[in-house]
């Protein structure tokens, strides 16, 4: 079986894509969250982010064919940019973490 034919795998990037086109739209008011509403937002895209790792980190780790071949053209598409994943993750934490640090602002 396909690493792509897992009903879990289906699943899984179904749920991450929705999730994140969900707090995208909702992020698009984010200037008009109060203080505890910043947060909760922030606090929701970290844990979208970490699932978005633990995703990662599953197709890294098979030895399916499709599976490398994701993992290749991501490495490709984010070195078009100059990018690696693991910068792509680090450039999204530093920025949750300067908008943690503007919360009160």
């Amino acid at each position: 079986m396909s690493f792509f034919d897992s009903e879990i795998v289906q699943e899984e990037a179904k749920n991450l894509f929705q999730d994140y086109q969900s707090l995208i739209q909702l992020g698009s008011s984010y200037g008009k969250f109060d203080r505890e509403g910043k947060i909760m937002y922030i606090e929701q895209m970290e844990a979208i982010m970490d699932r978005y790792k633990v995703f990662m980190k599953r197709f890294e780790l098979s030895e399916d064919f499709s599976a490398q071949m994701t993992v290749e053209q991501l490495k490709t598409q984010l070195g078009q940019f100059g990018m690696t994943p693991q910068q792509m993750f680090d450039q999204m934490q530093q920025t949750l973490n300067r908008m943690k640090s503007q919360i009160d602002k």
